[in-house]
């Protein structure tokens, strides 16, 4: 197997599991949504993925390293999919 199949087989399993996470605590997902909407209304965009992550993971049992730089693809992804729900939702208003 290639480097490139081996990596995106990793990441394949490590949003199965973020998935799976989900769908056996849905809750997370408000909690999520309600962290991202807070931060991203803050008038200080500086650091915001990182004070979203941090938020997550001190209340739910996510947990998303704190720099930034250890973000697996997954943390990357759903971080990245939060903004987007949350600027999607602010552009209806």
């Amino acid at each position: 197997m290639s480097a490139s199949e081996i990596q995106k087989t990793r990441v394949i399993n490590e949003l199965r599991g973020f998935i799976k996470k989900m769908l056996q605590e849905p809750q997370i997902l408000e909690q999520s949504l309600a962290i991202a909407r807070r931060h991203l209304g803050e008038e200080s965009q500086e650091g915001v993925v990182s004070r979203i992550a941090n938020e997550i993971s001190d209340t739910t049992s996510v947990h998303i390293p704190e720099d930034p730089a250890d973000h697996s693809e997954a943390d990357k992804l759903f971080l990245e999919l939060l903004k987007e729900v949350v600027s999607e939702e602010q552009a209806l208003y």
